[in-house]
């Protein structure tokens, strides 16, 4: 199912607390999907655009691993190279998705800033993005915490690490909630800022459209 074909997120959608939601939604199909693939799409417009970009960080997550494996041959690292920039503008593409959502929500509540509202430097969509990849922070450290195989000293060390990271998630998901009450008070003003990726762009990028014969630059 393609994100951006579904249904417009209902004016009366709640925003109290929907940062608090969001970052328990990622928390949960954090550790879900760690134990077991479950591509079922959630039921709320908001949550599949969540869950769409949340997916994206996670796969990207396990490629950048496998991308450091020593044991990996060139031939692997290629490839994983090629999942990660695939991958990597599938995040940026969900991203922006999340902006399109709350500016169309803006536009249902009838939100007008006035002109002289303030700017945010980051936008909702990129919070969110930010919210998910401490999630996935949080939790292998967590595994680190836990490692039978490793030493006292690392594992309380990654206690103390996972405590810290804990404490941004904390920190991150309180700014989105202000940064959406912001938003939907009109006290700040919002747009999309576009990515604009030119390296998997075959028209952007010198080294596809100099050698679309596939041959290797000399």
């Amino acid at each position: 199912m393609s994100i951006g074909v579904t249904q417009p997120i209902p004016r009366e959608a709640n925003l109290d607390g929907l940062a608090e939601t969001i970052a328990g939604w990622q928390h949960r199909w954090t550790n879900l999907w760690h134990g077991e693939h479950d591509n079922r799409l959630p039921s709320t417009d908001m949550a599949r655009r969540v869950y769409e970009q949340h997916k994206r960080n996670f796969e990207l997550w396990h490629e950048e691993d496998k991308a450091r494996n020593p044991g990996a041959t060139d031939a692997e690292i290629a490839t994983v190279k090629r999942r990660i920039d695939k991958l990597n503008q599938e995040r940026n593409n969900h991203i922006e998705v999340l902006d399109e959502a709350f500016l169309t929500m803006l536009v249902q509540r009838h939100v007008l800033a006035p002109p002289d509202a303030k700017w945010n430097s980051e936008t909702p969509g990129g919070i969110i993005d930010r919210l998910s990849i401490l999630s996935l922070k949080v939790y292998h450290m967590q595994e680190q915490e836990e490692r039978a195989d490793a030493s006292e000293d690392h594992r309380e060390k990654c206690k103390a690490k996972r405590t810290t990271l804990e404490h941004q998630r904390e920190d991150l998901t309180t700014a989105l909630q202000e940064l959406i009450n912001d938003l939907f008070s009109a006290r700040k003003k919002m747009k999309i800022y576009r990515q604009f990726k030119m390296y998997n762009d075959p028209n952007l990028n010198p080294e596809i459209y100099k050698n679309k014969d596939g041959k290797a630059p000399n």
